[in-house]
This record gives C-alpha cells, sequence and structure tokens, in this order.
C-alpha cells in the first residue's frame, strides 16, 4: 500500500512580551558576559508576565494558527500539548487551552464547537512536544481529512543564581498537522533512545510538618523551638479527619512541587551527547540512511537547544565518526595537523578521556568544521539567543529559526531535507527526517519570527527579580492586548480550590 505523505502544512509561535537582556543578568550576578554570549550564544531570554502560563502561551499560539489557517474548530480532532510546566497533577493543561479557545470561538461556532476534539498532555521533559507530533503524524496517517494541532508550551525557570538561569526562556510553538502538508513531510521513522537518568527532573519533594514548623519558628524574632512544643504540635497535626488548612491535613509530609528543577549540568550535557548519538543509530536501522551518509544526506540539521551553541558544541563527535565512516578521516586530520590521542599512551584512563575532550575542542575549531556549522546548523541558533529554552518547544523554535533563515536562501528550494534531533531529560532522544514541500516558502515567510522578536519590550533586572519572585501583582507589559490571560485561581479551600479561570483581551483602538 501506498503510503500518504503526513507531516506538518503550518507553524505558529506565541513568545511572550517581555524580555532580559543577558548582559543585565550578568552584570546583576558578576558573570563574564562575553563567555555567555559567545560561549553559549546567548543574547536574551523571553520572560512570561505575571498572568501568563503554559495554558495561555500555548491557547494563543493555537489561536494564531487558527486563524492564520482559516481552520473551522469543529473539524479540528485533536490539539495534543507537550509541556513539562503542567498545571495539575490530574486534569490536562490542555484542557485549559480548549477551554479558552471555546470561549473565544463561542459566538461564532457554537458553545460545543470543540466538543469533540480529543486533548492530552504529554509529558517527558523537552521532548514532550516531539512525542505528541509523532503520535499524532500516524493519527493523520490513517484517515485522509484528520486535522490535528501539536502544541508545546513550557516556562523554562530555575531558581535565581543557579547555572541555570541564563539559560531560562517560555513560549510556545504550535504546529498544523495533516495529509499534504504545504510545509513540510515528516519520515514515518522515528529513531529512538530512551535510558533513565536522572540528569534534570521537578520532584515532588517531601517535607515533614516538623520541618515546616520548625523553620518558621527560626524565622520569627524573640521566640525559639525550646518555646513551642512541637511533639504536641505534630500530634495535634497528624490525628484529625477534617482538612482545615495546609497543614492540618491528613498527611504527615507534605509534598511541594516546584517549577524549578533539580539537575546536573555537566551530566545532562553527557546524557544528551549519548542519546542523540543512540538514536540517530536507530534511525539509520529503521530508515535505511548508513553511517557516514548525514553530512551528505541533509541540507540542515536542527537540534534541542537548552542554550543557543549547544548543538555546535554536542555535535562534533558524531562529526568525526561521519568523517571516519565515509573515508575522509585522515585526510581531515592530515589538512589541520591535529595529533589524535592514543589509549596505549595513557596508563590513566581518566587523563585519556580528557585528552579526548580536549582534541574534539580542536575539532570544533578547524575552519571545516565552522563551516559546517554555518551552513547545517547555525540557521537554528539566532532564535534561540533571543529567547533561550523553551524546554518542549525548544527543538521546533529552531526548526521555524531555520526555515525563516532559509528564506533568503535561493538555493534552498521544495526537495531539501532536515535531520531534527530532539533531547528529553530523563532521558530520551528522537531523530527524525523531514523534507521541505513545494509550498513551503509561502508558509514560512508568514511565520513573522524574527519581526515578533524586534516588537518585544525588554525590563530591567529589578523587574526580572519581581516575576521570578512572583510578587508582581499584574501583567508588567505595556501592551497585551490580543490574547489570553491568567485573570484569577479560585482560592477557598472547597470542592473548586485551585480552579484557574481564563480570559481574552481584545485589542483597543488607541486614540488618533
Amino acid at each position: 500500500m501506498h503510503s500518504p505523505t503526513v507531516g506538518i502544512d503550518d507553524f505558529s509561535v506565541y513568545i511572550p512580551q517581555l524580555f532580559l537582556s543577558i548582559e543585565d543578568l550578568a552584570v546583576a550576578r558578576e558573570l563574564n558576559y562575553a563567555k555567555l554570549n559567545k560561549g553559549l550564544g546567548l543574547e536574551q531570554m523571553a520572560v512570561a508576565d505575571t498572568r501568563e502560563d503554559a495554558a495561555t502561551m500555548a491557547a494563543n499560539a493555537v489561536l494564531d494558527l487558527i486563524h492564520k489557517n482559516d481552520l473551522d474548530p469543529r473539524t479540528i480532532g485533536r490539539i495534543y500539548l507537550g509541556t513539562e510546566s503542567a498545571l495539575d497533577g490530574a486534569k490536562p493543561t490542555a484542557t485549559y487551552v480548549l477551554d479558552m479557545l471555546k470561549d473565544h470561538f463561542a459566538d461564532t461556532y457554537g458553545g460545543n464547537c470543540f466538543l469533540h476534539c480529543d486533548v492530552v498532555d504529554l509529558t517527558f521533559a523537552c521532548i514532550g512536544g516531539v512525542d505528541a507530533l509523532q503520535n499524532t503524524l500516524e493519527w493523520a496517517a490513517a484517515k485522509a481529512d484528520r486535522i490535528g494541532i501539536v502544541v508545546a508550551s513550557d516556562e523554562a525557570k530555575y531558581e535565581m543564581a543557579s547555572t541555570g538561569e541564563y539559560t531560562q526562556g517560555a513560549g510556545a510553538v504550535a504546529m498544523l498537522v495533516k495529509q499534504n502538508p504545504r510545509l513540510l513531510a515528516i519520515d514515518p521513522d522515528f529513531g529512538v533512545a530512551t535510558r533513565p537518568a536522572h540528569d534534570f527532573f521537578k520532584p515532588h519533594r517531601k517535607v515533614s510538618k516538623r520541618e515546616i514548623i520548625k523553620e518558621v519558628i527560626g524565622l520569627l524574632p524573640d521566640v525559639s523551638a525550646e518555646d513551642m512544643n512541637l511533639d504536641q504540635l505534630e500530634a495535634q497535626l497528624a490525628n484529625g479527619l477534617t482538612v482545615n488548612g495546609v497543614l492540618d491535613c491528613n498527611e504527615s509530609h507534605l509534598l511541594i512541587h516546584k517549577n524549578t528543577p533539580v539537575f546536573d549540568g555537566p551530566y545532562s550535557n553527557e546524557s544528551y551527547q549519548a542519546r542523540i548519538r543512540e538514536a540517530l543509530t536507530d534511525y539509520r536501522r529503521r530508515s535505511g540512511h548508513k553511517a557516514g551518509e548525514l553530512l551528505q544526506d541533509f541540507d540542515y540539521l536542527v537540534f534541542h537547544l537548552p542554550y543557543a551553541f549547544q548543538a555546535r558544541r554536542m555535535f562534533s563527535e558524531i562529526y568525526m565518526e561521519e568523517l571516519k565512516a565515509n573515508g575522509q578521516w585522515i585526510d581531515f586530520v592530515d589538512r589541520n595537523q591535529l595529533d589524535v590521542p592514543c589509549a596505549d599512551n595513557y596508563e590513566d584512563r581518566e587523563e585519556y578521556i580528557t585528552k579526548c575532550g580536549e582534541f574534539l575542542r580542536l575539532v570544533s575549531k578547524t575552519e571545516e568544521y565552522r563551516q559546517f556549522v554555518k551552513e547545517r546548523i547555525a540557521p537554528g541558533e539566532w532564535a534561540s539567543s533571543r529567547v533561550g529554552n523553551l524546554y518542549a518547544g525548544s527543538v521546533f523554535l529552531s526548526l521555524m529559526a531555520t526555515l525563516e533563515k532559509a528564506l533568503h536562501l535561493e538555493e534552498t528550494g521544495d526537495g531539501k531535507s532536515i535531520c531534527v534531533f530532539a533531547y528529553g531529560s530523563g532521558s530520551k532522544s528522537k531523530v527524525f527526517g523531514a523534507t521541505l514541500q513545494p509550498e513551503w516558502r509561502t508558509v514560512a515567510s508568514a511565520f513573522d519570527l524574527e519581526r515578533r522578536l524586534d516588537n518585544r519590550e525588554g525590563i530591567s533586572y529589578e523587574t526580572y527579580e519581581k516575576l521570578h519572585r512572583c510578587t508582581a501583582a499584574e501583567n508588567v507589559a505595556s501592551h497585551d492586548e490580543g490574547s489570553f490571560f491568567l485573570a484569577d485561581i479560585h482560592e477557598e479551600r472547597n470542592e473548586s480550590e485551585g480552579a484557574r479561570h481564563y480570559g481574552y483581551a481584545s485589542a483597543r483602538i488607541e486614540p488618533a
């Protein structure tokens, strides 16, 4: 049987209207800005406003996608959300997205316009959006008239002064998935590599009531733990049946979930590098591509980018292996006068591994590798430099950036191919291929990604800190019309506790 062409018909992106200059953050943290800028490729970070969250950003991206493509909501079969910024432990964040869209389109299409739309969250750190895409591609391939939307939405937030703080970002990318796409046909063969790892995660942190009480007492002036009968307090809180407060609950411990992760940067880099190599091997096994053909078979390489220059720093080892596989390695070493480390020359294995790392850095500094990066990888970096990490949306932002940059290159026509390397901590990688379709230029020219980034509002470090600490009561952006926003969260302790309600700010007509 002939398999239908399935892929991405269009993209839309929503990036918060606020950004912080990395240079301003570097000054506040007494960091070397040149190292962050030249070494990691960082320029700006997108900052979510007070009344923005993963749901509003996703809804804004999907709304733009629907309007751009003049879609009837009643024809959309699914909206699958990839996120690690979920707003609830049971209720999918995608249901909030659906609720906002339903209210927005109710007057035109009726209150039940999304009644038969399937929604769900998929979570696997930064690769959840790719999981949602693969699932939706297979669903769309099964029947010609199926239309699905995949959206990846996250706020990448780290503790202040941590080593991850300067990679923060926020935003959402939505994509229209269907047969006979105008933009990108996606190869049905996805390579995958999964290993359980604790390189980056957001655990439920267990805290005893006694610990909380002692910490509060320690913050009170002129009060010590000796003044309080902790055993009696703990007993009182442990034996009741009613729930009258945060501490007065049935459990002996509280589970605290934070948006900021527990992470090990070097270990995460190692996991990233290992998984993309393993997934590439699996992709070759499934698709028929051979080792040594990667540099010839694909015009662009697109990566998940925790920071803008991650891929160019991580890819040098695969680049070396490709040159070995296609018989060009010896000539490459000779031309660049490289001294290849030999294990036999080192009694200490750790020293040998260190030398290998140093050698790969030398490979990455050769003019040939730099040219390779400029042509194949760099087109996907520029947006990440100005936005930061989007977690599940990062690889799709890089894909959009690549296509928008390719618009300026006459030699980039339909039939050009892209290899996509996705990664999510925990850890998993997926590798797949995509091919530009005949109408790709028309579609990509409407992304307006660079224009959107140019029209944002810079904020001071002091404002950034208020937003990070969640002490700003209202939105900071001076212009937030034409977007969804978080209206309130139900605070009373009853059957609606924690329910989130959203609104839509219509565009105002400015006075002449």
